[in-house]
């Protein structure tokens, strides 16, 4: 399971009523002018000769990949050429040639395909070997097995001195309509020069397209850092890496990707650079209901970087706006929240007179002046740490790890003091944490003191606290040090372990459909119907191939388990439905107390998974937000069911999968319904 770590770390781990029409969501209201702006462009098709290029030269390199697959070349060499056979079928499935260089592209992607498969048939990948340009890489995503691209451009005197350590630079490109992966690939394949005083390695990550680096594009972002530096079939390079001077920037779409990951991973980055983008959705998305349903509303602290706008006080923030541009309004949001914090902040905002939204170069080098204040002597110990998160998706605060909350989606804080021989803490909504014994690689923590002072309360630690993590935590409001297996039979919300439904699409999952007929024709033709629909969005907006398996063939594979139908349609449905906070029968069903008729109610749900520990078990549901919200604007991929609901199928020609929403809510911390 992937998350960020302090940057040393994770750089060495592998980390109400729905609108039928509307695909079974709230349907925010988006302004018209706002909404357009998203559409891409009407497709220019090439012509058929063109076509008929493109068709015969993808058929080339298909058999060229298939061949390489043959004499089982590393896998991470493959998918760096199947990468381009990948972009040749996408775009033409999807129809998507947006631009005017639409087929020029794919045809010199194809070439260049074609180029990289002779090239690999020894095993070994030379065109990562090319300091001064632009290469484009690939990893396969452990989320879903797909292909993703991402580019590298390393500096012209890159590996000529062993010993010299690189700051690296993590850049998330902004939303681009037309947007594919031939125009990334084309765009990022040795198209220009590096330029000759460049002093870092840049990284663009390709995202999964245009969802703001949320759900599997957070994830594409730490799975292409990961592949950089770890390729599994060559040598590493996180050797030349300085984990100390790591930087995270972007604009626009990537300026909001940088706000909510800086901000939600404070202790990864040297600096982090966001220009414009958006920090709120309310607010950002014009006429959203407000508030939305109590259940929409608290998932909403997942992805507002505003929440999270005291973090700042941990990673230095150089912000970019022109004065001009409405999406201004993300940093305004971020110095507004903190200008009356009583400690010193690092914060600077640059905001260009006169500029809508664009950041010209000189803007970019005088953002660049400001990033070098801090990359330069790169990240000390923090000394001191204050540290917001309102779900454990997020727990890390630099000297180790929240392992509980009292509430999730209400804010909740650890702030601390290290000093020499002494460790004060204060918490609050915090009920377990761990302090962390490994040192993370940009510094080294300090031993731990005899004892530590939580919430006023003095707590003596074991001898051992210096080999291996310690782990805090309140019972019946007093902090005592536990064991770290000691509570791992109960049943609670953990690090990553937290839902909503919607967190179980970060890592690695599989969908197991119904296996035969359900217990009533309207519910089991949702359930067919909805897992069609997941399988043409995942396909459609995150670039992937949805895993599935047949009941039989699961074993104890450690992945999220997502099934569709019903105790009687799937067979691992009925092996857990004892386990889970339901009755479900041919006649009924019963969820959070309420009876319903089982002909025409389904359960949609994320829990502990009962067959594999430490992974999620999800009912009936894929992402909760669909089609029409991918199209829009990024704030709209919000979650829409919490944790759990009651759908009622209401399906239409126009949409099969179409269900009203009669309850849904969130999980205790004990993944328990809340007591009414």
């Amino acid at each position: 399971m992937r998350t960020f770590l302090p940057i040393g770390l994770f750089l060495s781990a592998i980390l109400g009523i729905l609108s039928p029409e509307a695909g079974g969501q709230t349907k925010a209201k988006v302004d018209p002018k706002a909404k357009n702006k998203f559409a891409p462009p009407a497709a220019l098709k090439p012509d058929e000769a063109t076509l008929k290029a493109v068709a015969d030269k993808t058929a080339k390199l298909r058999e060229a990949v298939e061949s390489l697959k043959a004499k089982r070349i590393p896998d991470d060499v493959l998918v760096e050429v199947a990468i381009y056979l990948k972009g040749a079928e996408n775009i033409v499935k999807f129809e998507e040639w947006f631009h005017k260089d639409s087929a020029k592209w794919t045809l010199a992607m194809l070439d260049r395909g074609l180029e990289r498969a002779k090239q690999a048939e020894s095993g070994k990948a030379p065109w990562r070997d090319q300091p001064g340009k632009w290469v484009v890489r690939a990893y396969r995503s452990q989320v879903d097995g797909s292909i993703q691209p991402y580019a590298v451009q390393l500096p012209h005197e890159f590996g000529m001195d062993p010993k010299k350590k690189w700051r690296l630079d993590i850049v998330l490109h902004g939303r681009d309509s037309t947007i594919t992966e031939p125009k990334f690939l084309a765009t990022h394949d040795s198209v220009k020069e590096t330029p000759k005083d460049q002093p870092y390695v840049q990284l663009e990550v390709y995202g999964r397209g245009n969802n703001a680096y949320r759900w599997a594009g957070e994830s594409d972002v730490i799975e292409a850092v990961e592949s950089f530096l770890n390729p599994t079939g060559a040598a590493k390079i996180e050797h030349a890496i300085d984990p100390a001077r790591v930087v995270l920037r972007g604009f626009s779409m990537g300026g909001a990707g940088t706000w909510h990951l800086g901000l939600q991973h404070p202790f990864a980055f040297a600096v982090i650079g966001p220009g414009a983008g958006f920090t709120n959705t309310h607010g950002y998305i014009r006429d959203l209901p407000n508030p939305l349903p109590d259940y929409q509303e608290k998932c909403l602290n997942i992805y507002d970087a505003e929440r999270y706008a005291e973090n700042v006080f941990n990673v230095p923030v150089v912000a970019y706006s022109g004065e001009k541009d409405a999406q201004k309004a993300a940093a305004d949001n971020i110095e507004n929240l903190v200008k009356a914090y009583p400690e010193k902040l690092r914060f600077t905002h640059l905001i260009a007179p006169g500029l809508e939204h664009q950041m010209p170069a000189e803007w970019q080098a005088k953002a660049q002046a400001e990033y070098q204040k801090y990359v330069g002597p790169g990240l000390q110990f923090p000394e001191r740490i204050h540290y917001v998160t309102y779900t454990l998706r997020f727990p890390d605060f630099g000297w180790g790890q929240i392992e509980g909350l009292e509430e999730h989606y209400k804010k909740s804080i650890i702030d601390g003091d290290w000093t020499k021989d002494k460790l004060v803490l204060k918490t609050e909504n915090i009920r377990a944490f761990r302090l962390r014994a490994e040192s993370p690689k940009q510094y080294r923590v300090p031993a731990l003191p005899a004892s530590v002072l939580i919430d006023g309360q003095s707590v003596a630690l074991p001898r051992t606290a210096e080999k291996s993590d310690v782990i805090f935590r309140k019972v019946q409001g007093r902090w005592a040090v536990d064991s770290s297996d000691a509570n791992a039979a109960v049943l609670e919300k953990r690090p990553h372990l937290q839902g909503p439904i919607d967190d179980a699409f970060m890592n690695s999952f599989v969908v197991v459909g119904p296996e035969q007929p359900g217990l009533h024709a309207a519910t089991d033709d949702y359930a067919k119907a909805n897992q069609a629909r997941f399988a043409r969005e995942w396909d459609k907006w995150m670039r992937g191939t949805l895993p599935t398996a047949s009941a039989s063939s699961i074993g104890d594979r450690p992945k999220n388990l997502i099934l569709f139908g019903d105790p009687q349609s799937n067979p691992l449905i009925a092996k857990v439905i004892d386990k889970l906070p339901v009755t479900w029968t041919k006649e009924k069903l019963v969820v959070n107390g309420v009876e319903y008729d089982a002909k025409n109610h389904v359960p949609a749900m994320i829990y502990p998974n009962p067959l594999m520990p430490g992974t999620y078990l999800v009912i009936n549901s894929g992402h909760t937000f669909h089609d029409a919200d991918f199209k829009g604007t990024n704030a709209l991929l919000y979650p829409r069911l919490g944790d759990w609901a009651v759908l009622k199928p209401v399906p239409s020609a126009k949409n099969p999968a179409a269900a009203e929403v009669v309850a849904a809510g969130l999980f205790d911390e004990f993944w328990k319904f809340p007591k009414k």
